[in-house]
């Protein structure tokens, strides 16, 4: 028994040393020994000799590993020059206002469009795949079309759940001890320069090596515009790990609601060391108030940028949804950040109304890896004469063509509400300038 223990003792002291030794110390100085790369260039190669064997079995040709997903080919015109398109039998002005049977179908034609493929309400389901990416989640036949590719997915089975999964829960334990210790042990030291410093060391430290905890590969463009002290960085959502994947590369000052339990406890360790924005849930019903402390924090050019995500809710990574408003009202610069993650590798959306937060991540912790772009543009500020809804456009436009996503103006409220009874009068109103003429 004695003998069973000691051994026991050894293999921990073992896997204490090689965790220590080879990624957390690496990562806490933000150095990389290449094992995350030789890792990601081997799940390459096997997942390309799997999508052959795949095809090659069901004889179907060779497909791009992921799509967009979209069935409907629709028309990027506005409702004025697609039903004037239908009109092109009835050559009258549309300026004068006039009405046509012919418009009916146009509404028919979006109607049957939204039965067939809405595009809303996909964006808050996980991104289709062509081929299959050896995780057992996204098809739970394909295992069973050849022996090797059996073999093969019994054996990325027992590694992700014996071997990565076991490192990965490690690693992330580790990160928000430190997290947590670090600040709190920094918000005993008075203000000064060097509690700044330490402070920010702390931070970046245990994002890194959550980071590693996920097999993240990032991949940064563009560093020169990284956010400055005194602005406002924005960002599409797709994942709570979007904090971790930004701040591996920069320190920012959160914005959210105060929590209770475990998340409670880490948002008042962080908050001594660092002036993070946490609200109370009676203070975020009070436009003024949250808009106050945000504005006198930007206000402060000692501080770090601000990280908000403008949608309000995880999207699926193929599109960008509305931007609330608040985030451009409050002034000073705006740092636009465009995320995309490739989804053949781990879904990283967050269905919230499916999985709860403990799910998600053992469900992150079990792919492959988190393999993702991220680009910071140009900083942009509100032009002279533009309301915050315009700029909040010219925002979300701008991280959506760099990001390469779909940008659409529906609100991300929708995965949870029904659509407004404004968006209709919406509608109603221009058809009916449209009739009686503008």
């Amino acid at each position: 028994m004695e003998g069973q223990w000691g051994l026991a003792l050894v293999l921990l002291e073992v896997w204490l040393c090689v965790l220590l030794g080879l990624i957390v110390l690496p990562a806490m100085f933000g150095v990389s020994l290449g094992f995350t790369d030789a890792y990601i260039k081997v799940l390459v190669r096997v997942l390309e000799w799997a999508t052959l064997r795949i095809q090659r079995a069901q004889k179907i040709p060779a497909v791009p590993s992921h799509i967009p997903g979209e069935l409907i080919q629709r028309d990027d015109g506005s409702m004025e020059e697609e039903i004037g398109e239908l009109r092109r039998s009835h050559p009258r002005s549309l300026v004068g206002g006039n009405f046509t049977l012919c418009d009916a179908f146009y509404f028919s034609k979006k109607g049957i469009e939204s039965i067939v493929e809405d595009q809303v309400t996909q964006r808050f389901t996980s991104e289709e795949l062509v081929s299959w990416n050896l995780l057992t989640r996204t098809n739970n036949n394909f295992h069973y079309i050849s022996v090797r590719v059996t073999i093969i997915w019994g054996l990325g089975v027992f590694i992700r759940y014996c071997v990565l999964l076991p490192l990965r829960i490690s690693l992330a334990a580790i990160g928000l001890s430190w997290l947590m210790i670090g600040t709190t042990l920094v918000g005993l030291l008075p203000d000064s320069n060097v509690k700044d410093w330490i402070s920010d060391l702390v931070h970046i430290t245990c994002y890194r090596i959550c980071a590693r905890g996920l097999s993240a590969k990032i991949h940064y463009h563009n560093k020169e515009n990284r956010p400055k002290k005194g602005g406002i960085c924005v960002a599409n959502h797709t994942s709570p790990i979007d904090i971790v994947i930004l701040a591996n590369d920069g320190c920012y000052a959160m914005v959210g609601q105060v929590h209770g339990g475990l998340m409670g406890l880490i948002q008042r360790s962080m908050v001594r060391s660092c002036p993070h924005v946490w609200f109370e849930r009676s203070e975020m019903k009070d436009r003024h108030s949250v808009a106050k402390r945000l504005r006198d924090h930007v206000a402060d050019k000692t501080k770090q940028p601000i990280l908000i995500f403008p949608e309000g809710t995880c999207i699926n990574n193929t599109s960008v949804m509305m931007f609330k408003k608040g985030s451009f009202e409050i002034g000073g610069t705006i740092h636009p950040v465009a995320i995309k993650y490739d989804p053949q590798f781990g879904d990283a959306f967050w269905n919230s109304a499916k999985y709860n937060m403990v799910a998600y991540l053992l469900r992150m912790m079990s792919s492959w890896a988190i393999v993702c772009n991220v680009w910071y543009l140009p900083p942009m500020s509100r032009q002279d004469g533009e309301d915050a809804v315009d700029f909040a456009n010219r925002v979300k436009s701008a991280i959506a063509r760099q990001g390469g996503l779909v940008d659409l103006c529906w609100d991300g409220s929708l995965k949870r509400g029904k659509v407004k009874e404004s968006y209709k009068e919406a509608q109603q109103k221009m058809y009916s300038n449209m009739i009686v003429g503008h």
